[in-house]
């Protein structure tokens, strides 16, 4: 077997179907905070947590567009950060409360105290403010804002350490940690090398890429304080961050897109409960074209041309005025509305 045909089958796969997801296992364990109890060997079915068998996490994630200022456009870092460490904070008491499939998970899950702390709606974010998600823009404010989160989980976490102490395996796994929160740290910094046992380079975040700098400063900081008080008090939990695809909570939130998704179409089919379905525009499109400049007259004219009429009558470029000007007869045009 070719590894090039391999590649092509599951590229086209993913394409396809979105499956297979993949886990590279060099990488995932360069990235293991607690290798000391064995590799990282498998996730859940999602592939948002990855970490040691028998273990499990608690989900929570925070809807970006809350955090957007309407007036100025930008991040409201601040409050971002409280969000961030309040639902540290939140998490960490779940561990004690929540109930677990087996006694093994429960005392794997007390012993690591894993959390799992994310965001959806970045797709939603980006599209909002005119800003492509295939773009080196887009990818330095997903980077920025995840560094942020992150970074301020596993600060807070450290503070936690002080006041209750570590997690109770973290001593055996000390070393690999603040290796792991290190390269975090570098990576938030944007350094190109210069990573500790690492098989392959990161990626990191690209400060000059990012619109807002407010966002680079602050990931910086994060990391920075997230390194200087784990040094000092350790962690109280092994993992603190994932980004789950939010199919569920999603809609609760109120999200135009889930996850770390782009949105997948600009018009949606809502289901009505007394039959039949109705097309929307996801909210972000109109928000999108003013930021983009564009006035709110041609906003509503594209915000129709997008949503369609549902027939020819009055519908802007093809309609019975411009078909009977190419010899289309009434009983044609009528055939067309009736399809």
């Amino acid at each position: 077997l070719k590894a090039r045909d391999l590649w092509e089958s599951i590229s086209y796969a993913a394409w396809a179907s979105a499956d297979p997801g993949l886990h590279f296992n060099t990488t995932m364990n360069d990235w293991h905070t607690s290798p000391a109890a064995g590799p990282i060997r498998a996730s859940n079915p999602c592939s948002e947590y990855m970490f040691l068998d028998d273990t499990a996490c608690n989900l929570a994630s925070l809807n970006l567009m809350q955090f957007k200022d309407r007036s100025t456009g930008n991040i409201d870092i601040a409050a971002y950060e409280h969000a961030v460490r309040l639902w540290t904070i939140v998490l960490e008491i779940s561990v004690m409360m929540a109930q677990f499939p087996s006694r093994r998970i429960a005392e794997l899950s007390y012993e690591y105290r894993t959390l799992g702390l994310g965001y959806a709606n970045i797709g939603g974010l980006l599209m909002s403010s005119g800003i492509p998600y295939d773009s080196d823009e887009g990818r330095a404010i997903a980077g920025a804002l995840t560094a942020i989160m992150t970074g301020v989980c596993y600060a807070t976490s450290a503070e936690m350490a002080g006041e209750l102490g570590t997690f109770p395996m973290y001593e055996p796994n000390r070393d690999n940690m603040l290796r792991v929160i290190r390269n975090h740290a570098r990576a938030a910094r944007g350094e190109k090398a210069g990573y500790e046992a690492l098989s392959v380079t990161p990626v990191a975040l690209i400060h000059a890429h990012c619109p807002d700098q407010d966002l680079i400063t602050h990931a910086v900081a994060a990391w920075d304080q997230a390194l200087e008080l784990g040094e000092k008090h350790g962690y109280r939990n092994a993992q603190v961050s994932v980004i789950a695809p939010t199919g569920t909570i999603g809609l609760v939130m109120d999200c135009d897109t889930t996850g770390i998704e782009p949105d997948f179409a600009l018009v949606k089919f809502k289901k009505l409960a007394g039959g039949g379905y109705f097309k929307i525009i996801n909210g972000a499109v109109p928000e999108a074209l003013r930021s983009l400049g564009y006035s709110e007259a041609n906003i509503a004219e594209i915000e129709a041309y997008a949503v369609g009429h549902g027939n020819l009558n009055q519908a802007p470029g093809i309609n019975p005025g411009s078909l009977k000007a190419k010899g289309f007869s009434d009983e044609k045009i009528e055939a067309v509305n009736g399809a």
